[in-house]
């Protein structure tokens, strides 16, 4: 007896976690589906046909399955050494990006009368996450040559995401804020009236963006179609609405030393006796 081939779903993961708010799914999924042809194309087998959502981060950039993701690039440096490899670095048309590189908008509410960083002192933090490089780690850097060793905010309150924290200054429940540009340029464009109510007060230092990765465990082929694949669909006119609501303009391959610059920062940070965002 002759028995059809069963449909199966992937056994691999993709997931494009970092900017996937809900108005931008459809454009995540639609840069999904155009890796995914190229790779096929190529030869790779087992290709996800849809992107995982909903897998808690960390455990979705650990899986050996991963065939590809974007991940935070202090994670990258932290818990992630050793278990992922660098595909590319996205670059993005937002305010505060250089080529693969990008900031964070250190925000107030429209009304706060603070003139610069050294007018927060004594005021209320919010930070999406402890290990976010844009959240925490750019803001520690940028607080640290004026904390003097000391405590400098009243209080840090954790709200969840760059989201989150936009809307608690917004509300006023909270003063200052790091925000990636990215999400920030995103959330001016979707949700005007709540980022009109903030506005930028300095710029965090640059560091390089949020990287694409793969397993570690993937083989040297399909890490160089994956790039080729990337590099490809940036001239394809049939993507570019997606690309254009995603802000990208290209992918960058950085040197393998590059993402030392987020370590680098943490580093002076507890040489001036700033070691935790306080």
């Amino acid at each position: 007896m002759t028995v059809s081939p069963v449909s199966r779903p992937s056994d691999r993961l993709a997931a494009l976690p970092m900017y996937d708010l809900p108005v931008l799914r459809a454009a995540n999924d639609a840069l999904w589906r155009a890796i995914a042809a190229r790779l096929a194309d190529a030869g790779i087998d087992d290709v996800p046909r849809s992107l995982t959502r909903g897998v808690p981060l960390d455990a979705l950039w650990r899986d050996r399955r991963l065939l590809l993701a974007q991940s935070c690039g202090y994670s990258l440096m932290t818990s992630l050494q050793g278990g992922v490899k660098v595909v590319a670095t996205p670059r993005y048309r937002a305010p505060g990006c250089d080529g693969p590189l990008y900031r964070s908008a250190i925000i107030v509410a429209a009304t706060d009368p603070a003139a610069s960083l050294a007018d927060l002192r004594g005021r209320r933090c919010a930070a999406n996450e402890p290990g976010s490089n844009s959240g925490v780690n750019l803001l520690r850097a940028a607080i640290a040559p004026l904390a003097g060793g000391e405590k400098f905010f009243r209080e840090v309150l954790w709200s969840g995401s760059h989201w989150a924290s936009l809307a608690t200054i917004a509300n006023e429940e909270a003063d200052v804020a790091a925000i990636d540009c990215v999400t920030f340029e995103h959330l001016r464009k979707t949700a005007p009236a709540l980022a009109a109510a903030v506005r930028v007060l300095a710029w965090s230092e640059a560091s390089p963006g949020l990287p694409l990765i793969t397993a570690a465990t993937t083989d040297d082929r399909t890490l160089k179609i994956l790039r080729m694949a990337l590099a490809d669909l940036v001239t394809d006119m049939a993507l570019a609405p997606a690309l254009e609501t995603l802000l990208i303009d290209g992918f960058d391959i950085l040197p393998g030393d590059a993402y030392r610059r987020i370590l680098d920062m943490e580093r002076r940070a507890c040489a001036l006796g700033y070691p935790e965002l306080a």
